[in-house]
């Protein structure tokens, strides 16, 4: 079976010669959800950036269910930006249309959706989330949380074969909190939760992938990679007070 993304030697340096990713492997299979753990600056969203050719030019090979990710190809690039959609920490970052339903539509009517197939998408991709009552609104009346479920529509609407979540947690109340949870699950789509909330990665992702320092120094289940007290501290991550990993019950 083709796998959802698959990375080879991927290396990258910025312009000013910073080194950022050191010949990293990853390999997803479809339907896995995986949690992208690391400090801040260990070069997440550089990997994140190169899954749909924004940032390109190193070593390596990027390959989203089985289509190579080349930049200068733009019929290919084209495609690969429908297979990832990508969902940004902030949802402001990613509405911008006068209602609901039509910032839903921008995507796939940039390919060339048009007519009860555009209507279908919107539909569907509002109803995934539980907004699709809210199809009329004006974005920026909805609450925050209701305003990150609008985002994941946007991406969902492009029917993608990879979700990536940028901090899908932050700034959400406990309940906005368990109702996006409870719609990731129910997504029938690959997805990368890149994140420094741990409880979130341990409830919605039974595997995780630490990296740092633009290296990946651990890949193994969730649960077993928090519970690691030497391998959290000496990458810089911290679980919160009282919280055991050992004693939660998940519900991936």
């Amino acid at each position: 079976m083709t796998a959802a993304l698959s990375i080879t030697g991927l290396t990258f340096a910025y312009p000013d010669g910073r080194q950022a990713l050191h010949g990293i492997d990853l390999t997803i299979a479809e339907g896995e959800r995986v949690a992208l753990l690391g400090p801040n600056g260990a070069g997440k969203t550089t990997l994140v950036l190169h899954l749909n050719g924004i940032l390109h030019g190193g070593e390596g090979r990027v390959e989203i269910a089985g289509l190579p990710v080349t930049p200068g190809d733009r019929r290919a690039i084209t495609e690969i930006r429908r297979r990832v959609g990508i969902v940004f920490q902030d949802p402001d970052d990613q509405l911008f249309m006068p209602t609901v339903a039509e910032d839903v539509a921008f995507g796939p009517a940039n390919l060339g959706v048009r007519g009860p197939d555009l209507d279908d998408r919107v539909t569907e991709a509002l109803a995934a989330v539980g907004m699709l009552e809210h199809r009329d609104q004006v974005p920026q009346h909805l609450s925050f949380g209701q305003r990150r479920r609008v985002a994941v529509a946007t991406v969902l609407a492009m029917r993608p074969s990879l979700l990536v979540l940028d901090e899908p947690s932050s700034n959400l109340d406990p309940a906005s909190r368990r109702e996006l949870a409870e719609i990731i699950r129910s997504l029938p789509v690959t997805v990368l939760m890149v994140t420094h909330d741990l409880p979130y990665a341990l409830e919605l992702c039974p595997r995780s992938v630490i990296l740092d320092a633009g290296r990946i120094v651990a890949d193994a289940p969730t649960a077993g990679l928090l519970a690691d007290r030497a391998l959290m501290a000496g990458h810089r991550l911290e679980l919160p007070f009282g919280f055991d990993p050992a004693t939660v019950s998940r519900g991936v």
